[in-house]
C-alpha cells in the first residue's frame, strides 16, 4: 500500500511540475496576495483534485471499452482550453501596465475549485497512473488500494504547489518578465494545449 501512495505522490508532483494553469496561478496569487489568500487556493485545488483522483480509478474500469467518451471529452476539453485562453490573454490586456490585484476580494478558493475542474487532463492523466500501477500489479480497486492512491496524488499536488508559492520571489527573479506577463503564459499554455489536442484528430 506504501507504494501505491508514494507512486502516486511522485506522479502527481510530476505531473504538476512543468508550468501549468493551476500552478502559474498559484504563482501569481502568492506574489499578488497574501497567504492566506494562497492557502485559500490550493485548498480549493486540492478539493478537486482528490475527486478526480478517485474518479479515475473508476474510469480506468471503462475507458476500454469506451472510447468514444473519451474523444467526446478531448473535443470538449479543446474549447474550454481556447475558452480558457482567450479569457487569460484579455486579462493580461486589461493588466499590462499594472502588477497588483484590483479584484482583492475575490474569492480565491473557488477560482482553485474552478480552474481545477476546468483541467481536462487530470482524470486522464491519473487514470493513466491507475492502469500503468495495475500493470505492474502494484494496485487493485479495493478501498484502501484507492484510498492510499488518492491521500498519494493530493499530497504530491500540494507539495508542488506549495513549493511554488514558497519561491515565487526566487522563481520571479529567475524569469524576469514572464512572471508580470503571467496572463500571457497562461494563455499561452492553454493555447498550446489546445493546439496539442485539436492535431490528434487532424493527423
Amino acid at each position: 500500500m506504501i507504494s501505491v501512495f508514494i507512486l502516486g505522490f511522485l506522479f502527481s508532483f510530476l505531473g504538476y511540475t512543468p508550468p501549468s494553469v493551476l500552478n502559474m496561478t498559484a504563482l501569481k496569487i502568492r506574489l499578488q496576495r497574501n497567504k492566506k489568500d494562497f492557502h485559500y487556493f490550493i485548498s480549493g485545488v486540492l478539493l478537486i483534485v482528490a475527486l478526480q483522483a478517485y474518479i479515475s480509478v473508476y474510469f480506468t474500469k471503462y475507458i476500454t471499452d469506451n472510447q468514444k467518451l473519451v474523444i467526446l471529452l478531448e473535443k470538449g476539453g479543446i474549447v474550454v482550453l481556447l475558452m480558457l485562453s482567450y479569457y487569460f490573454y484579455h486579462q493580461n490586456k486589461k493588466e499590462k501596465n499594472r502588477i497588483e490585484i484590483d479584484n482583492k476580494n475575490k474569492n480565491t478558493f473557488f477560482t482553485g475549485i474552478f480552474l481545477s475542474i476546468l483541467n481536462m487532463f487530470a482524470i486522464p492523466f491519473f487514470s493513466g497512473i491507475v492502469a500503468f500501477l495495475m500493470s505492474f500489479k502494484l494496485m487493485n480497486f479495493d478501498t484502501i488500494s484507492i484510498l492510499f492512491f488518492v491521500i498519494g496524488i493530493v499530497i504530491g499536488t500540494f507539495y508542488i504547489l506549495y513549493l511554488y508559492g514558497k519561491y515565487a520571489s526566487k522563481i520571479q527573479q529567475k524569469t524576469g518578465n514572464m512572471t508580470q506577463n503571467i496572463n500571457l503564459v497562461l494563455c499561452c499554455i492553454t493555447g498550446g494545449f489546445a493546439l496539442f489536442t485539436f492535431l490528434k484528430f487532424v493527423i
